[in-house]
């Protein structure tokens, strides 16, 4: 079995590019045009709402300026059927307005005019988080060697025995698990798990991993569920799940 679950992203099938500047959306389209396969292009809301009813794409970007309508309100429609990636293209560099649009569901925003290196890395980004969150759902229930573990039910069964997790264990756990196959260092632990700026992170993560460990892996002093990359930290590494009855 391969260390490494998601090593890299595919590049993604469709994208969607909404935006009401003829030249402007040409040229998006040219640039995810190197990143993508198919790049679908919308210059209105309603133009936008059939693209993505008949063409699902794996993230749109979206101008908010658009001549049928405002392109938040697109926004809050989407995000009552899809949670595909939404990278907003904003002409104002308002703090308020970019939390307003976090809070209505967007996942990033970029200013306009903006270069293609960003545009693409962004793009890139929010494409490996999805993947990510998609892909990491499948290991939240999963069994090895007598060990049963369940996130959503919030369960650990160890050689037929529950095991009481704490609240930071299972925080610990969770978050372990919504990275899968990615290293997580000491500190990137201590900023998901505890979010405090200050603290003795290294001693803390230590001490929980190896109370973690004691209660989900099958052989503790042989950890085979959350691994230690040297050098780096720990990475979960889940085997397939178990199968539903």
């Amino acid at each position: 079995m391969s260390n490494q679950f998601y090593p890299e992203w595919p590049d993604p099938e469709r994208l969607l590019v909404v935006e009401d500047d003829d030249a402007l959306r040409t040229t998006l389209v040219d640039m995810l045009g190197t990143l993508c396969r198919q790049v679908r292009a919308a210059s209105t809301l309603h133009e936008a709402m059939r693209e993505v009813a008949q063409h699902p794409p794996e993230l749109l970007l979206l101008d908010l300026g658009l001549p049928d309508g405002d392109g938040a309100e697109l926004l809050r429609r989407l995000r009552v059927t899809t949670d595909v990636p939404i990278i907003v293209l904003t002409g104002r560099d308002d703090e308020e307005e970019k939390v307003a649009l976090l809070d209505a569901g967007a996942d990033d925003f970029l200013v306009k005019p903006c270069g293609a290196a960003e545009l693409l890395a962004r793009v890139r980004g929010q494409i490996r988080r999805a993947g990510v969150s998609k892909a990491a759902r499948r290991w939240t229930r999963l069994q090895l060697d007598g060990v049963e573990i369940d996130l959503l039910e919030q369960r650990v069964v160890r050689h037929g025995e529950p095991q009481r997790l704490t609240p930071t264990e299972w925080s610990l756990l969770r978050t372990l698990v919504l990275h899968a196959g990615r290293p997580l260092s000491p500190r990137q632990l201590w900023d998901l798990v505890w979010n405090r700026e200050f603290g003795d992170y290294a001693t803390h993560v230590r001490v929980h991993m190896t109370h973690l460990r004691r209660k989900i892996e099958p052989d503790p002093s042989m950890p085979r569920l959350i691994v230690t990359e040297p050098g780096v930290g720990y990475r979960f590494a889940a085997p397939p799940p178990a199968r539903s009855t």
